[in-house]
């Protein structure tokens, strides 16, 4: 009986677009538009790496392995600048032009409640959603005095100690978390660490690691975030936040530098307002300010005798108003949007204080309005959107200054068919305009990398998908294609000016869902394939495929509860990468299969005892490509060096809540 209930309670979420499935034994719920990956701080207890876990649960994101933490991830063949990262609305940009330390590093796991992803162009509330949005939501303070504290030991000499306390009443809460980890350099499959994947793999030994920096761990990472929440009002609040992150001594061996910290902070301020008339259903305003402080050297390497270092610096503040209206029996929201992105970067070394700007300081000022309105028409909701964007880029390099103006805006509709199936389809157009390293990046050595003429780049998109609930099965369908113009590409034939714009197709499709096979036994899967082409080759190459779109990729998850005990096995597959920009310095990787297995147990009252292994059978393989956009190591083949994933990893996690 308790499966048929909550199956059926399961299809009544399901079959509204504006609802989310919330099925507390599967950690993904999805709607139709979107995936939302729930508990985030409970479920992904491996470390504090949030692109692990969106990885391991979410079929279309791949991981961009870039360190022992602060990983990236491609989403449906795109990252960068290409997709959205918002953390609790915020906007936070990594200072590093080679990505060490992308938007998704500068939070932890252990603050986040939730994550929802959503794919495609659909989204005019944010600037710059060309091909998808992850909203990152943290933990919010609770009446009362609760909390929890963690301990979590891993192989590697991994360690992490993290503590949350919240509290208040009614009308005042509370919440403080801090947290600390750090790690040995991990070993991958065939029992290298970082520095003797290097080692057997770097053409010049200048970049190796120095004799006594060899067995340096691979960070040190402390977080503190506060938050506190005022009802002004039944229907008026009020709230602040603050996330610091502070990392030191971060290895990234398959680039030419290493951090010497990375350290962020984020600021919020939010104020709701639900009824405040007949014309504002629900009032919102939102502010913030992050800034990120990045220092990366050849300290630790063979030729860091002179300290080679670039200090970048980057930091944003942004606003936005919108206002939700009961207009014909649907919801118009209307909206303003403003924010400035400020980048900056020097070389230096131990004898030059100052030898050039790697990015001279350079500000990316947006203003723009929207609106949207969402209206049921029987078992058809549709939702039609707007917005326009006007953006000023402004540099004090000796080069060109930019403008853009752009109109995007999509029409989004699902249409019950009956109890068990619903369909949608979507058409859209988004933009984004080039960022400060695309335009104006310099070299070390004083090439000029960036072009300053690129255009704003745009997506045509179309998806169209389905979900159908059999019994106990549910399956979720989703094709798309996506029509990129004067999309921003790297060419590494060229010696200065690199980046151009070049039109381009990515098309492909997405299968997930989940089998309650019993009470206690539950399956999860999703499957994911995508494929990317350039219109024609770069100038001086001949290879049309487009780079880092990754090969199909597979996951599925079981799932058994009974009782204090929960087991959960899952396989990450992928095949080999083939389809590869050769001209750019992609090269074949082989596909792989990793097995993982968590044993959860809550004997003790308030106590979750949790055990888990990655990589059971310590395969040695590698997720991320050598794309050239990034600056990597030179290998013994001439080809770019791949970076492998860790072997098998073994934790151990005991969390207390009160």
């Amino acid at each position: 009986m308790k499966k048929i209930v909550t199956l059926s309670l399961v299809t009544v979420a399901l079959l509204s677009a504006n609802e989310q499935v919330t099925l507390d034994s599967i950690v993904v719920k999805e709607n139709l538009q979107s995936k939302i990956v729930n508990d985030v701080s409970n479920e992904n207890l491996k470390s504090a790496d949030l692109a692990e876990a969106l990885t391991k649960n979410i079929p279309s994101v791949s991981l961009v392995r870039r360190s022992g933490i602060a990983n990236d991830i491609i989403l449906r063949g795109q990252k960068k600048d290409n997709i959205n990262i918002l953390i609790d609305n915020a906007k936070i940009y990594g200072a590093c032009p080679n990505r060490m330390d992308p938007a998704t590093s500068h939070v932890l796991s252990n603050n986040i409640q939730s994550v929802e992803v959503k794919e495609g162009p659909f989204d005019v509330e944010n600037f710059g959603t060309l091909s998808g949005v992850v909203k990152v939501n943290t933990k919010k303070p609770k009446e009362g005095i609760n909390g929890d504290i963690n301990i979590n030991y891993g192989s590697f000499g991994y360690s992490k100690y993290s503590a949350t306390v919240s509290g208040g009443t009614k009308n005042i809460k509370a919440l403080i978390s801090a947290s600390t980890e750090s790690s040995d350099q991990y070993e991958d499959g065939n029992g290298n660490t970082l520095a003797q994947q290097l080692d057997n793999k770097a053409k010049s030994d200048t970049q190796k690691y120095a004799n006594n920096y060899k067995d340096m761990d691979a960070y040190k990472k402390k977080t503190f975030m506060t938050k506190l929440y005022f009802n002004l009002t039944d229907n008026q609040e009020i709230n602040f936040s603050y996330t610091a992150n502070r990392s030191d001594n971060i290895l990234y061996p398959n680039s030419g530098m290493d951090a010497i910290y990375d350290d962020s902070d984020i600021y919020t301020l939010n104020y709701i307002a639900n009824d405040l008339s007949s014309f504002s259903r629900r009032l919102e305003f939102n502010t913030y300010y992050s800034k990120v402080d990045h220092p990366m050297a050849t300290t630790y390497r063979n030729n860091g005798a002179l300290k080679m270092t670039n200090h970048m610096k980057s930091k944003i503040k942004g606003a936005k108003l919108q206002n939700d209206t009961e207009i014909l029996q649907g919801i118009l929201t209307l909206g303003l949007d403003t924010s400035k992105r400020t980048w900056e970067g020097e070389y230096s070394n131990k004898i030059k204080p100052y030898i050039r700007d790697s990015i001279s300081k350079t500000d990316t000022k947006n203003k723009a309005f929207f609106a949207k309105y969402n209206k049921d028409i029987g078992n058809l909701n549709l939702e039609l959107a707007t917005r326009y964007d006007r953006t000023d880029i402004t540099t004090q390099a000796n080069a060109k200054n930019n403008d853009y103006n752009s109109l995007n805006g999509y029409l989004l509709g699902t249409y019950k068919i009956d109890e068990s199936l619903n369909i949608f389809a979507a058409l859209g157009k988004s933009s984004r305009v080039p960022d400060a390293r695309e335009l104006y990046f310099v070299s070390s050595t004083g090439s000029v990398v960036g072009t300053e003429d690129l255009k704003q780049t745009k997506n045509y998109e179309f998806d169209l998908g389905f979900e159908k609930i059999i019994g106990d099965f549910k399956v979720k369908t989703k094709f798309f294609y996506s029509d990129l113009k004067d999309y921003i590409a790297f060419n590494n034939s060229k010696t200065t000016n690199k980046f151009e714009n070049v039109d381009a197709k990515i098309y492909g499709f997405e299968v997930s869902g989940e089998y309650l096979a019993s009470e206690e036994l539950t399956f999860d899967y999703g499957l994911a394939y995508q494929k990317g082409k350039k219109d024609k080759a770069l100038s001086g190459q001949t290879d049309k495929d487009l780079a880092e779109i990754p090969p199909l990729k597979a996951n599925l998850g079981v799932n058994y509860e009974k009782g204090i005990n929960r087991i959960r096995g899952e396989v990450v597959a992928a095949k080999a990468w083939s389809s590869i920009d050769s001209d750019n310095g992609e090269q074949d990787i082989g596909g792989y299969v990793v097995v993982n297995l968590k044993y959860e147990n809550r004997y003790i009252k308030n106590t979750v005892l949790t055990i888990g292994v990655d990589n059971i059978f310590d395969k040695t393989y590698a997720t991320s490509n050598t794309y050239k956009d990034l600056t990597l190591v030179t290998a013994n083949s001439d080809e770019v060096m791949l970076l492998n994933e860790p072997g098998r990893y073994i934790y151990f996690n005991l969390k207390y809540s009160f």
